[in-house]
């Protein structure tokens, strides 16, 4: 298992290959847009991995590089795949990507249960959400 990150000048090639699982992802959660991250995928804001096994994509996340006052980090705004346990440990990479880049943290915006299942990783905030009557 490989992990790919796609250069931003040939995204545009392996999107429609990976798209439905950073769909998946948005969709589990409802913490993002599914039309933002594609537009800040495909303009070059944001960067798109992938999990690649030599046949096929296994998995797929999306990065962000933010400022957050005096601090830089790396947030991962989608990830899905099948199979987490062959693909997860390639994770390190994307942390290491994210310390080559002068980020201090890395960020996931997601369920509870990557805390679970990433090492180092521990809740620190939470997002609390409110509904307000019928939607």
């Amino acid at each position: 298992m490989e992990l790919i990150c796609v250069a931003p000048e040939r995204v545009a090639e392996f999107w429609p290959f990976a798209s439905h699982l950073i769909r998946e992802a948005i969709e589990r959660t409802d913490l993002s847009d599914f039309a933002d991250i594609e537009r800040h995928v495909l303009s070059g804001d944001q960067l798109l991995w992938i999990a690649w096994n030599g046949e096929a994509i296994e998995a797929a996340a999306t990065t962000h590089l933010i400022r957050a006052g005096m601090r830089s980090l790396c947030i991962l705004t989608a990830c899905s795949g099948k199979e987490r346990e062959r693909w997860l440990h390639l994770f390190e990479k994307i942390e290491q990507y994210a310390r080559n880049e002068g980020c201090c943290a890395m960020r996931i915006y997601g369920r509870r249960g990557w805390e679970r299942v990433l090492e180092g990783y521990k809740t620190e905030y939470v997002i609390l959400e409110k509904q307000l009557g019928r939607h």
